[in-house]
């Protein structure tokens, strides 16, 4: 989080990168007239919070009383789904675990929502120094993910015909699909890359045999496979932590996705985020507990070992392989700070681990050998890169 306040991804400096540019001079008036008349009052005294340059949110006074939440998206090629995502995550969460959707316009692409005031973040605490905080932080808002999953399953269906409303018929950008994309195209990106005379990665190989998995990966993780809610973007930074509990914040990428795909964001740990160091094992496999409780609630059999040890080998190839197109590009192109303004890992550094980790996995599940081949060759490949091994997050140092 860049700032305690309740916008605070950063995906300039995180997961899949952002596709907009800062905003444009007018965009702050532009916006407040927008909430003005997406809610039917007058907003004033705009201040920016810090976030996203995919859109402006500007905290505003409302002249109802109080203050509001105003985030406005662009009108290029993400905006629309990116503000549909938004509009219909807040709808079908409800004002419990995240903002309340006060109001909304697809013309202007305008989110207005309560003001959960300021705060840190779980990324804060994970920066921090106190380990008993920290601890605690993650356990509650692995928690808290799980609770907003399972409160949200009875309205699975009302979030697609609420986001389709949102649309307005354009088109939907989904996160979900580009993430299947990305990892059955794995194979062909591993082979563009090696073939590149200035990637330094000339002996990489790509295994035979890797297509199918890699098929088998994008089904396991499909949306269709023990579906749940989720925000999409659950980096320890996009939330408030707050006297009530956690809350979430950024529904941007919120979207019906497997189970699998959080639970394993949790263990991996945060695919898509700038935050990312090892968690002590013993915290790392409670975190994962606290969320499993909540979604097997809802999806019983995920209670099975078997099952959710398959599933979440699947999730994590398929978050790694996803972090290739956006992570590795930097990697290859210099060795700079995930975040430079804050504690953080080196792109190098970062992707090696997420091979690392993927590696494991597989070796323990025993499955998938030609993915099991394709991670070991980008360790090998990499090995000149001399990076550090990724420490323990500060809290737990």
């Amino acid at each position: 989080m860049l700032s305690g306040s309740q916008e605070t991804g950063d995906p300039a400096a995180s997961g899949p990168p952002a596709s907009g540019a800062a905003p444009a001079t007018g965009a702050v008036p532009e916006a407040v007239a927008a909430g003005s008349a997406a809610l039917g009052r007058t907003l004033s005294g705009p201040v920016k919070l810090a976030g996203s340059d995919r859109s402006v949110v500007l905290r505003c006074r409302d002249s109802g009383g109080g203050t509001v939440v105003v985030k406005r998206y662009p009108g290029d090629e993400d905006g629309p789904a990116s503000f549909a995502a938004e509009a219909a995550g807040l709808a079908v969460t409800g004002g419990g675990l995240a903002p309340e959707l006060l109001a909304a316009d697809p013309a202007s692409l305008t989110v207005v929502m309560s003001d959960l005031g300021s705060g840190p973040s779980v990324a804060d605490v994970l920066l921090g120094d106190s380990a008993p905080d920290a601890s605690r932080a993650l356990l509650d808002w692995a928690g808290a993910c799980g609770r907003l999953s399972a409160g949200a399953a009875g309205r699975l269906a009302d979030f697609d015909t609420v986001k389709s409303r949102y649309l307005a018929g354009r088109p939907d950008e989904a996160y979900g699909a580009w993430l299947r994309e990305r990892v059955l195209t794995a194979g062909e990106q591993a082979a563009r890359l090696a073939a590149r005379p200035d990637s330094g990665l000339a002996c990489l190989r790509v295994p035979d045999g890797l297509t199918a998995e890699l098929r088998t990966v994008a089904g396991t993780v499909d949306a269709a496979r023990f579906p749940i809610f989720s925000p999409g973007d659950i980096c320890p930074d996009n939330n408030l932590i707050t006297s009530r509990g956690i809350r979430f914040l950024d529904f941007e990428s919120a979207a019906v996705y497997s189970a699998f795909l959080d639970a394993a964001y949790i263990r991996m740990p945060f695919a898509t985020c700038w935050c990312v160091y090892r968690l002590p094992p013993a915290l790392a496999a409670a975190v994962e507990s606290a969320y499993r409780e909540q979604v097997a609630g809802v999806h019983p059999e995920l209670a099975d070992d078997g099952i959710w040890a398959a599933g979440l080998t699947c999730a994590i190839a398929a978050w790694t392989l996803s972090s290739m197109y956006w992570l590795l590009p930097r990697a290859l192109a210099g060795d700079g700070e995930m975040h430079p303004e804050r504690k953080s890992p080196r792109f190098r550094q970062l992707i090696r681990y997420r091979w690392q980790v993927l590696a494991a996995e597989l070796d323990r599940a025993g499955g998938l050998p030609a993915l099991a081949q394709l991670a070991d060759s980008l360790l090998a490949a990499t090995g000149a890169w001399a990076a550090d091994e990724l420490p323990l997050y500060p809290a737990f140092r």
